[in-house]
């Protein structure tokens, strides 16, 4: 499990400096739409191949089943507007702190309180390690 994580890991940045080299050659948009165009034939094609194109339950799906897709947009073409822009490393180092930070209070707001002092610990060195790199990086 932890290779196949790291691996999406990996394919998230290579994702990432991809549709950044689209967008400088056309639009952070346009980059996000091949990206979910290409995305949906071959999830498709997968789930043809070997079941499951159409979950049961799919017509009574609560709306919030639909804010996945949503934020997945959102996610792509900002993704691809800023590694065109800020570079690979911040643009990463920003999405983890951001998904830190979020996953801190998510946790807070659900209950999940355990560990409280290591977590924030460990966004705080998250961050400071951001602004190290920008610091070098500015130099």
């Amino acid at each position: 499990m932890i290779a196949l994580a790291f691996l999406a890991g990996v394919l998230v940045s290579v994702s990432r400096s991809v549709n950044g080299r689209l967008a400088l050659s056309s639009s952070a948009m346009w980059s996000s739409l091949w990206n979910h165009v290409v995305g949906f034939v071959l999830l498709s094609a997968v789930a043809l191949i070997f079941g499951g194109l159409m979950p049961e339950g799919l017509p009574d799906a609560p709306p919030t089943a639909w804010a996945g897709g949503t934020l997945g947009v959102i996610f792509v073409a900002s993704g691809s507007y800023l590694v065109a822009r800020i570079g690979a490393v911040t643009t990463a180092m920003l999405v983890i702190a951001g998904q830190m930070v979020s996953g801190v209070a998510l946790d807070l707001l659900s209950g999940h309180e355990g560990g409280l002092t290591f977590r924030v610990a460990g966004v705080a060195l998250i961050l400071a390690g951001m602004g190290l790199a920008q610091t070098r990086r500015r130099r």
